[in-house]
């Protein structure tokens, strides 16, 4: 199991050996704007994909916040699709193993099926050999990704896409608790709805759980039990992200829970 954190593009090597990463996440350009990917790694994309291969370290990138592909607001899902082939061209740059993006929501005027077919949209309108990995997200009666019955929902959507982008799963902890998802079991929920969990953001909880807190403390505090957090991971058996500030700390304890190969 390969166990990391998200770096900063610029120190992404030298951060993850610090970290004792051997995934590493990051960001193309600034998570709250529109722009497209700015190359802060010297020597630009083509230098990070070989210096990642030298430290045989797995990049993934996670698309901006900004992003939401399901809005029916063309001012913003129009952008949303622009925004995201850009990315998904950059993580082709460096040969990372997939684009995380998060589920997105309407409002609550508009109908979910909607929201659901705007993904679906989204996927064809993609031109990529990267996997989109779709996250749940925590909050939000009126999101796509957070409760089960939308997640089965939205995969129909892009299961559906009449093209070949390969379209995966993250699995966030802190996003299923505080979500409303019952962790370990949330694991095999999705993975029976998605057939698969690409990726896993191991974070610990402020919020309590189905409180709709999208906030992390470190993987040993919190409201989620470590030990149903460490057992979610090693059930997902996917390669895990630490979105924490204790990231050092918790990719330590997590190996020591689960193990490394």
């Amino acid at each position: 199991m390969r166990i990391g954190a998200h770096v900063e593009q610029q120190h992404a090597i030298t951060q993850a050996a610090d970290l004792g990463a051997d995934v590493a996440q990051v960001f193309l350009s600034d998570p709250q704007s529109w722009t497209g990917p700015e190359w802060t790694y010297d020597g630009g994309p083509e230098a990070l994909a070989e210096a990642a291969r030298a430290a045989d370290l797995t990049l993934v990138v996670h698309a901006p916040y900004v992003i939401n592909v399901a809005s029916p607001n063309n001012r913003i899902r129009i952008p949303s699709r622009k925004l995201l082939q850009k990315i998904m061209d950059g993580a082709a740059q460096i040969g990372a193993a997939g684009v995380v993006v998060h589920g997105g929501h309407v409002t609550a005027k508009d109908d979910p099926a909607k929201g659901f077919d705007n993904w679906r949209k989204a996927i064809e309108s993609l031109t990529t050999d990267v996997p989109v990995l779709i996250e749940n997200t925590a909050g939000g009666e009126h999101s796509m990704a957070r409760r089960l019955d939308r997640i089965e929902q939205l995969w129909a959507a892009v299961q559906s896409a009449g093209n070949d982008v390969e379209v995966g799963f993250t699995l966030d902890t802190c996003h299923a608790h505080a979500g409303g998802l019952v962790l370990p079991d949330a694991v095999e929920q999705v993975r029976a709805i998605t057939g698969r969990i690409d990726l896993v953001h191991a974070n610990g909880s402020h919020g309590a759980f189905d409180s709709g807190q999208d906030r992390h403390t470190s993987l040993v505090e919190g409201t989620i039990p470590p030990a149903d957090l460490a057992a979610a991971v090693e059930a997902a058996g996917a390669p895990v992200i630490c979105e924490t500030a204790t990231a050092a700390d918790d990719i330590a304890w997590l190996r020591s829970q689960v193990g490394s190969n």
